[in-house]
């Protein structure tokens, strides 16, 4: 097994004083092609050192000499290449306008009912058709359905269209907007000429691309949406005020006013607002915002106090020594922030392809087109024969492909508590090859419990009855897993007699007129209680990882009782069952090496990095992907948001922080280990949906697109081929519904 252990958090790399970072967000981005576009015209402005635009959370990042280029000059520039652009403040939401994205949500899926309000009719008479009831709606009644279709909900797609082509790049709008003007265009010039009874017309082609199309973007419109949540959560954790020593009296100010040096007054319950050392006072701390483990931390003069953590039941007075944005949870953000603006690791494949292939196709459509004409001399057949090309290289099948098998992917993955964010979790995931693991509540419960008594007398049922009766009027975790263990043992509690509390130390009461003390080995020497021989099996159980209560009377010690986080019943099997995937296990924690070692032998984890702080695990997970690795991170607490923004793939217990699952692409709803090899299973027959369909969809063009061109296919038997391709792919897509854990 190998070890690393990491005590210090690594120093950030110190910035270039004469660099500049802006944040700018972007709209009207509709495919790679559009984002690729921006980041262009960014990077060719003078001073601009590089340029990175991120198409899932529509946010540019650019890095400049300063001085050189203004914000303003960054916006114009993309305003100017057909985009909408704005700088990114402090006090702007991280996910942008609400009321801007959620009124857009509205408009796609209303255009997507009246797309197919309109369609339904036209498709309805071929399907009687087919049936062999030969009923066809006046060609006028089909225009007057198709055009509403074509030139006002599909609108959009001639806007975009018309961008990529201005930016030198096609899209998979402008593929949209060809072909479907071609199978309008060809079926109005029939009926405005007066063949429309008696000759073919494509619109039910033309209008169930486009509401097809439609329905995909909206259905990944709604999954980029969530992207910027994380930041949301995160920001929760702050108070907004905090109570500061001025002039001689408390008084209660904006968080962000308090000032380095000052003094904060921490009540019990409250979360501390600043980073700072405690000058006064004695309490527990939850610092699983930082640290992951769920224990409270005891705290006392002289201790570090963590920004977000929540203060327990004593009062504390706190220097503050770091606050705003230098404060532990401003640098957790920032880290977040970072980590989803980057660059994505794997961009739209279709997208990427189709930047080649509607060129191509247009200009063998041209070729088509005036090789009949010219050669030939025919140009009623030159017309045919291009339009033929436009038809048949429609990409309704392209653009089906990836939100068809996603949706139905992960619909069944849902079905067995497997949520899966979007479709770049789905390219990520299927080639995963080293998970990293939190430790707590990720492969433990993530919940202290009693593993052993031990009683200097023997009577080990009689010493839990002690101090569990002496815990009754504990609130602190490890109290509660004592209780939780009588319980267990069917021990009937005799009542408290007096409680005092040492907060971050123990605990005195008295149970049957005998005054316990219970809690640290630091209680126990304070208060000259004398260890004997137990002294050695607490070094013994604290070398295993566990956590040692003491009790003691009298000067003399009782016993101990040790507890610990178990191990989750289904981690082993999940970790085996990974490792035959091919996929290596990793266990990174801010715990202990001898609690971090316990673990990974009970679990059968091969590599473990212990006591690192959240800025390492985010170091750690990227030095993994620098060495080539597909990274997955596994985590369920606030401390673990960093570490899975920046791994290829996030995977989230949902018994953990909303800020955990709102970061990862991947949710376990059930928080059950078991359910990861699940996860990349039917992330990779999903994702093997997906390449069957595109590789299916391009063959198709590849044969097809020729005969038409030749002539061998006639606009009709295009457009049904286009539908027979469509078909195939939902079809293809369907078949994921077997997929079983």
């Amino acid at each position: 097994m190998t070890e690393t252990i990491l005590s210090q958090p690594r120093a950030p790399e110190p910035a270039s004083a004469t660099e500049e970072v802006v944040d700018l967000a972007i709209t009207g981005m509709t495919c790679a092609a559009c984002s690729t576009r921006v980041e262009k015209v960014l990077s060719r402005l003078p001073g601009v050192a590089k340029a990175e635009v991120n198409l899932a959370t529509e946010k540019a990042r650019v890095t400049t000499a300063g001085g050189m280029v203004s914000a303003a000059q960054m916006v114009l520039a993309v305003e100017k290449a057909g985009y909408g652009a704005s700088v990114v403040t402090a006090e702007t939401p991280p996910d942008g306008d609400q009321e801007r994205v959620a009124h857009e949500a509205r408009r796609g899926l209303v255009m997507v009912l009246v797309s197919a309000l309109f369609t339904l009719p036209l498709v309805g008479q071929m399907g009687l058709d087919l049936a062999g009831l030969h009923v066809m709606l006046p060609p006028l009644v089909q225009l007057a359905l198709a055009t509403p279709v074509q030139f006002g909900v599909g609108g959009r797609f001639y806007v975009s269209g018309w961008k990529s082509v201005r930016g030198g790049a096609g899209n998979m709008d402008l593929l949209v907007a060809l072909g479907t003007s071609a199978a309008y265009g060809l079926s109005a010039w029939e009926v405005l000429a007066g063949h429309g009874a008696h000759g073919t017309l494509y619109f039910e082609a033309s209008t169930v691309v486009i509401t097809l199309v439609l329905l995909g973007k909206w259905l990944e419109a709604r999954a980029k949406r969530s992207a910027a949540s994380a930041i949301r959560a995160l920001m929760k954790l702050r108070p907004n005020t905090a109570r500061v020593e001025r002039d001689g009296r408390v008084v209660e100010v904006p968080a962000d006013a308090v000032m380095v040096g000052e003094v904060v007054v921490l009540r019990p319950g409250e979360r501390a607002p600043v980073d700072g050392k405690v000058l006064d006072g004695e309490s527990q701390m939850d610092e699983s915002l930082v640290t992951g483990e769920s224990l409270p931390v005891a705290k006392g003069t002289g201790d570090s106090v963590t920004a977000g953590a929540i203060n327990g039941d004593g009062l504390l007075r706190v220097q503050a020594t770091a606050v705003g944005a230098g404060s532990t949870i401003a640098r957790i953000i920032r880290l977040v922030e970072g980590a989803q603006a980057s660059k994505a690791p794997v961009q739209r494949l279709v997208d990427r392809i189709s930047a080649i292939f509607v060129p191509a196709v247009v200009a063998i459509a041209a070729v088509t087109f005036a090789a009949w004409w010219l050669i030939v001399g025919n140009p009623q057949a030159a017309f045919v024969a291009g339009v033929s090309v436009l038809v048949i290289a429609c990409p309704c099948a392209l653009g089906l492909a990836t939100p068809t098998a996603i949706m139905v992917g992960t619909g069944v993955a849902a079905r067995y508590g497997i949520l899966i964010k979007d479709a770049e979790a789905l390219e990520l995931a299927h080639r995963v090859d080293v998970m990293v693991f939190d430790k707590t509540g990720t492969l433990t419960e993530g919940q202290p419990a009693v593993c052993e008594v031990v009683a200097a007398d023997g009577d080990n049922r009689g010493l839990l009855s002690l101090a569990a009766a002496a815990q009754q009027g504990s609130e602190h975790p490890l109290g509660r897993a004592v209780l939780d263990a009588a319980r267990a043992e069917g021990i009937d509690l005799r009542p408290v007699e007096s409680f005092k509390a040492f907060p971050g130390r123990g605990l005195q009461a008295t149970v049957d007129g005998r005054l316990l003390l219970v809690g640290s080995q630091r209680l126990m020497v304070q208060s000259g209680v004398d260890a004997g021989w137990l002294d050695e099996r607490a070094a013994e159980l604290e070398a295993a990882g566990r956590t040692v209560m003491w009790i003691g009377e009298g000067g003399h010690a009782l016993g101990l009782i040790a507890a610990a986080d178990p191990v989750k019943t289904a981690a082993r099997p999940a970790v085996a069952r990974l490792k035959e995937l091919g996929v290596k296990a990793v266990m990174l924690t801010g715990d202990n090496r001898r609690a971090a070692h316990a673990v990974a032998d009970a679990v059968g984890v091969d590599e473990v990095r212990a006591e690192v702080l959240p800025e390492d695990k985010a170091a750690e997970v990227e030095r993994l992907k620098v060495e080539g690795q597909v990274v997955a991170m596994v985590g369920d607490g606030v401390n673990d948001a960093p570490a899975l923004a920046a791994a290829h793939i996030g995977v989230a217990m949902g018994t953990g922080t909303d800020i955990a699952m709102h970061t990862a692409g991947i949710t376990l709803m059930r928080g059950d280990p078991s359910l990861l090899p699940g996860a990349l299973s039917i992330s990779r027959a999903t994702y093997d949906k997906i390449r069957q369909n595109l590789f299916w969809a391009f063959i198709y063009n590849v044969v097809a697109i020729p005969l038409a061109a030749f002539g061998m296919l006639s606009p009709v038997l295009a457009g049904g081929a286009m539908a027979f391709s469509s078909v195939s792919v939902v079809s293809n897509s369907l078949l994921l519904r077997r997929w079983r854990p």
